[in-house]
């Protein structure tokens, strides 16, 4: 069974949703420290000749609380003009709207149930089958911390492989997940380029960017364009 572990963001990248469609389970790694002026609650959209910020306003947003302890602020309503905006003339906004639109009209006011709320509803416009799981749900020991706490979600979750980021080789050792019975492998995205508004393509947005530019074929596709190291 191949698992990943990863934090909840608001619309990642397309690489995101390539490591949750390449595992058999995908963990929502919501019991976790926040990360400030980190990617949990910010991403970025196409703007005039380069990437635009969105942030989600939060409430007493802070490094020493877990993701799952924070409040959303009120500013979805203008994230959702900000979008509807800046992508009315995308050839598949009409179709895609409507995902963020019920994304951010949700009621949730807890930051990670409100991610999570949007990751699955995004999975299921991908028809993405992957068995999501919350982490703060699961009977863990949380005394464990980094890379201990990895494997032991691994072991109980009987997972025989583990995929994270290319990021995580300097986090993960394969040596420390095979003494568990855990093979360690990386996800590398292959380039990914697509038409927008401009001439000059900006690589890298959230999945609000592809999904408005793309029809839904050619963004399964890049679901699965990544190679296993």
């Amino acid at each position: 069974m191949k698992l990943a572990i990863m934090q909840p963001y608001l619309f990642p990248y397309i690489g995101y949703w390539q490591l949750i469609n390449a595992v058999d389970k995908f963990v929502i790694y919501d019991d976790v420290n926040f990360i400030k002026q980190g990617w949990i609650n910010r991403n970025n959209i196409i703007g005039d000749e380069t990437s635009y910020r969105l942030s989600m306003q939060l409430i007493g947003a802070s490094s020493f609380k877990l993701i799952n302890e924070i409040t959303i602020g009120n500013n979805l309503t203008k994230l959702l003009k900000t979008i509807e905006h800046t992508y009315r003339k995308a050839p598949y906004f009409k179709s895609v709207y409507p995902v963020f639109q019920d994304v951010l009209c949700h009621n949730e006011k807890n930051l990670a149930k409100f991610l999570t709320a949007s990751i699955k509803t995004i999975c299921d416009f991908l028809e993405i089958k992957t068995h999501l799981i919350v982490s703060s749900e699961l009977e863990k020991d949380n005394y464990l911390k980094g890379q201990d706490k990895v494997i032991s979600i691994c072991n109980l979750l009987q997972a025989k492989q583990y995929i994270n980021a290319t990021g995580g080789k300097e986090l993960y050792t394969k040596e420390s997940f095979s003494r568990k019975n855990v093979e360690l492998l990386f996800i590398n995205s292959k380039p990914i380029k697509y038409k927008q508004f401009g001439e000059q393509f900006i690589p890298n947005l959230s999945i609000i960017d592809i999904l408005m530019f793309n029809d839904k074929p050619k963004v399964k596709a890049y679901l699965r364009s990544f190679d296993i190291l």
